[in-house]
């Protein structure tokens, strides 16, 4: 789900064997991804979104993930896709390999700045100019529920967001804003937010939200000035 840090072990562990809930959104990848594009999802975990977009008909798509227990469950329920583990960066892939990256609820399971963007970083140099980064992933929610952990651990974690479950993951919530400096940061301009509820690991509703990207074009070379005499 994640880079390569301490709490990879609750993927290798308890979380390997969770039911991931979070819900593609058909019609909007459809609008700016083509069935031929070639696709990263990236936090593919047990390939189980790298398997709808293959079942509706993208060809190339590819899942990549840090846990070795979700890459081999993926293998065993989805032995004819493409799913690697790669446990750092940077990824086998030469620059601008990607029409398009998928990372979905992959942040929310990336407490740290540094972690959340090196992620960002990576799929900014791995998808081709004019390609597209598809974000979906959990804002900061204003439930008491939420409230009350967020303030709980925010002194632990130094972030306001981040929280453990009583089963031993630690997760985090952003302020819509991380999502979109992530975003811009590592070289997209946001085209597209759509808001929407969506089903959490632990059986609950949140809010989520959805960016469309697009990557823009490296800053050309200034031209070299007069020549002096």
């Amino acid at each position: 789900m994640t880079s390569s840090q301490g709490f990879l072990g609750f993927w290798e562990t308890t979380g390997a064997g969770k039911t991931f809930t979070h819900p593609l959104d058909p019609a909007l990848l459809d609008a700016y991804v083509p069935r031929s594009a070639r696709l990263l999802d990236y936090g593919c975990g047990y390939g189980r979104l790298t398997a709808e977009l293959a079942g509706s008909g993208y060809r190339a798509v590819c899942g990549v993930d840090v846990s070795a227990a979700l890459v081999a469950r993926g293998r065993r329920e989805h032995p004819e896709l493409e799913l690697l583990h790669r446990p750092g960066f940077p990824l086998p892939f030469e620059d601008g390999s990607f029409d398009a990256a998928l990372l979905f609820a992959v942040l929310t399971c990336v407490p740290g700045d540094a972690d959340q963007t090196a992620i960002a970083g990576e799929l900014g140099r791995l998808v081709r100019p004019g390609g597209v980064l598809y974000l979906s992933d959990v804002p900061l929610q204003g439930d008491a529920l939420n409230r009350e952990r967020y303030a709980r651990f925010a002194e632990r974690y130094g972030t306001y967001g981040v929280f453990e479950t009583p089963d031993g993951g630690v997760f985090r919530h952003h302020p819509p804003e991380r999502l979109r400096g992530l975003v811009r940061e590592a070289g997209f301009a946001v085209v597209k937010e759509r808001a929407g509820a969506v089903a959490t690991l632990d059986g609950r509703t949140a809010e989520r939200l959805q960016l469309i990207a697009r990557r823009e074009p490296a800053a050309p070379a200034p031209s070299p000035g007069p020549a002096s005499g």
